[in-house]
């Protein structure tokens, strides 16, 4: 048995903060004591003045995806490698039902891309964009395989949309089956129309992709989603909420009682559609969907990290190189492959809403780690530092400096969203499974490390 002393540190939790020493055996977390308690070590990790805190979950991730007629450019290898520089321990990505194909068919598509190939743990989610009675059979034997959570699209006719008939249909066997329905929650139809007006009346530039998905249809769709849920009884998780209107139907639903939940996204509490409006084409770096609203949002999106509106901080990270694949989209902003790259920064960017004051330090860990591992069934194994649990762990220095940039990222993609931020906070050392990944010596881990991860039901259905 290998033993692991990490002593000294600010263990953090959604609860609460102290000072304590965390003995790690093997890939487990053993113990977790007030200093001084615990003998020998193999290994001892001084951590005095740093925090020391659960490994991030990020909740939404696309990697290898296929959008556009291209794929996301990080691999499951450089992305969860890039994930962990960041102190993020686990990643839930997407498995994509193309049309025609079963949900059986895709999944073990998306195990042939990951396994052996992450340096962290993962899980999936399953994309439904074909709403059939064998996919909705396979719902349940997906269910069997610890694929839980199934995401839908409002948006993207021809390609992931669904119709509210056939929503309503996935919705009634998450009902039945306790699972999760994830929505991508903007009036596709309606943003199509607008986007090819604009389009023929000669606005081509990447700004046009914001003005065209406007924030009232992003509202629209979460309140007819909400609806639809709760006519059929069915969990709902809005993904990447961008928008003032639509957390004011998340918050409406909430406080009626219904079990509906959503995230946001650190693009959205820190850029905005001036972003895309840059000189030239350098705007389309900032294309993403839902697109980046104005500055005014910013607030709402806090305050709802603050009430628990917003439940989840996850990244969306979807990279597409500038050079070679955002340029698809030069003559027709329609064209320009959809995400933006973030799975490095999300815990560097949540933790300067600490600094700033915006949410604690309790409320960091929680939207960025204990929320998501309870909201997608991996409580108590991952998402806090307790005897039983995955030996997932961050050391965390809050007083380091640090500036953003694509020279310096570790993610496969050619610029950063955040070029010149300058953060308070950077990770220092990063375990998974009781193994040191990250250190002062650099990425120590390996991409075969990373485990599958089979998730239990969403833990806060009421």
């Amino acid at each position: 048995m290998t033993r692991t002393l990490i002593k000294g540190g600010t263990v953090i939790s959604a609860t609460g903060t102290s000072v304590a020493d965390v003995l790690v055996e093997d890939e487990k977390i053993a113990a977790v004591a007030a200093p001084g308690v615990f003998g020998e070590a193999d290994e001892v990790i001084d951590a005095t003045g740093r925090y020391v805190l659960p490994g991030g979950i990020d909740a939404h991730t696309h990697m290898e995806m296929p959008f556009g007629g291209t794929f996301s450019h990080d691999t499951f290898g450089t992305g969860t490698t890039a994930a962990a520089w960041g102190g993020t321990t686990t990643i839930i990505d997407f498995a994509v039902q193309a049309k025609g194909t079963t949900l059986q068919s895709t999944l073990d598509k998306w195990h042939e891309k990951a396994d052996g190939n992450c340096a962290i743990d993962y899980g999936f989610h399953m994309i439904v964009s074909d709403v059939n009675d064998t996919t909705l059979k396979e719902m349940e034997s997906c269910i069997g395989d610890g694929v839980t959570s199934f995401k839908m699209f409002m948006a993207y006719p021809g390609v992931f949309y669904s119709t509210d008939g056939e929503i309503l249909l996935a919705m009634q066997k998450a009902r039945e089956t306790g699972s999760t329905i994830m929505m991508h929650a903007e009036n596709g139809i309606a943003i199509d129309q607008l986007a090819a007006q604009a389009f023929a009346a000669g606005k081509t530039e990447p700004v046009q992709h914001g003005l065209t998905r406007p924030p009232e249809l992003e509202g629209e769709a979460t309140s007819r989603a909400i609806q639809l849920a709760k006519v059929t009884g069915s969990p709902l998780y809005i993904v990447h909420l961008s928008a003032a209107q639509a957390l004011a139907a998340v918050a409406e639903a909430r406080n009626d009682g219904q079990n509906v939940f959503a995230e946001t996204c650190p693009q959205y509490l820190y850029l905005s559609i001036e972003d895309m409006a840059k000189p030239g084409f350098e705007g389309a770096k900032y294309v993403a969907s839902p697109p980046l609203r104005e500055k005014r949002h910013q607030a709402d999106l806090w305050r709802g990290l603050r009430t628990n509106d917003l439940s989840v901080v996850s990244t969306d990270h979807c990279p597409f190189c500038f050079e070679d694949q955002k340029v698809l989209g030069t003559s027709d902003f329609r064209a320009i492959p959809n995400g933006m790259p973030g799975v490095e920064h999300r815990m560097d960017l949540l933790h300067q809403g600490v600094v700033a004051g915006e949410i604690t330090l309790e409320r960091w860990v929680e939207t960025c780690a204990t929320t998501p591992a309870r909201m997608f069934g991996l409580y108590p194994r991952k998402g806090v530092i307790a005897a039983g649990s995955d030996a997932d762990i961050v050391i965390y220095d809050p007083s380091a400096k640090q500036t953003l940039s694509a020279e310096t990222h570790h993610m496969n993609v050619d610029y950063s969203a955040y070029e010149g931020f300058e953060l308070t906070g950077r990770v220092e050392t990063v375990l998974s499974r009781g193994s040191v990944v990250v250190s002062a010596a650099g990425f120590t881990g390996s991409t075969t490390h990373g485990k599958f991860l089979k998730r239990d039901l969403n833990q806060y259905l009421s």
